[in-house]
């Protein structure tokens, strides 16, 4: 089965109090649960907020370290699930229960498989 990534995003400003988050969290625990019954679930977990973040990019050879995300945005990675699941319709629906969902956003990508591909040493012999 084709596996989805659900990419949880949190606006930064308007965003539920600390008592409103500590309310919801049966509805996150519920939800995680209810993937894990269904056979879905592959991982998920919350990520630290943005202020934790480390950028770390390479240029002309130069490794460049920055605290924070890449990009000034209006939302925050939140968290992720993975899920394996039949098709699209079925990780949009799973992705439509996420509890935050009615004030953040949730994105659905794909995740390439990779089994098809050459190893790397078949790669390499190909090229000989």
């Amino acid at each position: 089965m084709p596996q989805y990534m659900l990419l949880i995003y949190a606006p930064l400003d308007g965003r539920p109090s600390p008592e409103e988050m500590a309310a919801e969290m049966p509805r996150w625990y519920e939800y995680t649960e209810g993937l894990k019954e269904a056979g879905a679930l592959v991982a998920g977990d919350p990520l630290h907020g943005v202020d934790a973040a480390t950028t770390v990019r390479v240029r002309d050879g130069e490794t460049q370290i920055t605290d924070g995300p890449f990009a000034e945005t209006k939302e925050f990675l939140g968290g992720y699930y993975i899920i394996d699941v039949p098709d699209l319709d079925t990780a949009l629906a799973h992705a439509g229960r996420v509890p935050n969902v009615h004030y953040g956003s949730i994105e659905v990508r794909p995740v390439m498989d990779m089994s098809a591909l050459p190893a790397p040493e078949q790669a390499a012999q190909a090229q000989a």
